[in-house]
């Protein structure tokens, strides 16, 4: 073949991937304008602000900046470490932790499979509804709502309790009582809108499998442990991993409007620390310095369990 025929199969060749890759990009277009207000979003409110870690090794000063403001090194981590309070904080938030990692993460799984269950389609879909429902009431609705449900001297059920000879349960105001509140609390809230996606991939389960084990003879509780559960496994195990990157996330706004003198020893976290000693002391350094201590704690977790699910053969996070 001569040079210029090459060359001009070359140009061909060139002219026909560059159409191809723009007949690509137009068929995809739709799709990449459905994902562009996520990726903004993480730019924006995720990727662009961890810029600002930087001053946990920083005595910042709005004055000076970022650039002009004194560098300390790991100054407000040792004072972190060093705080008095610092071990009563990281007690409360990983008990706070514990109790949605082991009692609030299965609710959802657990709506999710007794709902699987229900023949019904009316009935089962008037339970989503509902349950569904609180999701959408902010924090302070919900914590409103238990106050006055409970209040000493004239909430329903403490009414109801007295009118029948028992004492009133002062579950605002008696540390005893903070977890298991805040407990429910999330639980009524969250449990029914997390179930979603549980419930799409229990839908996504091939019908013949059910049909294949009623046909070796097993029952509902069988088909739920060698079928309905094992197609949740790998669902459960990715979903658990991210949680666990949130391990020291508690959420600032619910325990905050439950906080009170009375239930501080037991409702005190990191969250409400960093509120605390940052917005109101203005001590912008040192709370970054505790938010990255928190991120650093979930990065760690958040590796390690993914490791230990890929020992175990589930594909894990990544």
């Amino acid at each position: 073949m001569r040079p210029e025929a090459s060359v001009q199969l070359g140009r061909k060749q060139a002219s026909g991937l560059k159409r191809s890759a723009r007949k690509e990009w137009r068929r995809g277009l739709p799709l990449y304008l459905m994902i562009l207000p996520g990726f903004l979003f993480f730019l924006i409110f995720r990727y662009i602000p961890m810029g600002g870690v930087l001053i946990a090794f920083q005595d910042y000063s709005p004055f000076g900046g970022f650039l002009n403001s004194e560098w300390v090194g790991f100054a407000h981590f040792a004072r972190l470490f060093g705080e008095p309070d610092f071990w009563g904080l990281f007690k409360n938030t990983m008990i706070l932790s514990a109790l949605n990692l082991f009692l609030f993460f299965p609710a959802p799984v657990l709506i999710a499979v007794v709902l699987n269950e229900v023949r019904l389609q009316w009935f089962r879909k008037t339970v989503q509804t509902v349950i569904y429902m609180p999701h959408f009431l902010s924090w302070v609705v919900v914590v409103g709502i238990t106050v006055i449900l409970f209040s000493t001297q004239d909430g329903a059920i403490n009414k109801a309790l007295i009118n029948a000879g028992m004492p009133p349960l002062e579950i605002m105001t008696n540390p005893d009582y903070f977890r298991a509140t805040y407990l429910i609390q999330n639980i009524w809230k969250e449990a029914g809108w997390n179930a979603i996606i549980f419930l799409a991939a229990l839908a996504s389960i091939d019908p013949t499998l059910y049909e294949a084990a009623v046909v070796d003879g097993a029952n509902r509780w069988k088909q739920l442990w060698h079928v309905t559960l094992p197609a949740l496994r790998s669902v459960i195990v990715i979903l658990f991993i991210l949680r666990l990157g949130h391990v020291m996330d508690i959420g600032f706004e619910h325990i905050y409007l439950m906080q009170n003198p009375l239930n501080l020893s037991v409702s005190d976290v990191f969250d409400t620390y960093v509120y605390r000693t940052g917005v109101l002391q203005g001590e912008f350094s040192y709370t970054t310095a505790v938010g990255l201590f928190k991120s650093a704690v979930g990065l760690i977790l958040i590796v390690f369990a993914n490791r230990l699910s890929k020992k175990f053969g589930e594909e894990g996070v990544y």
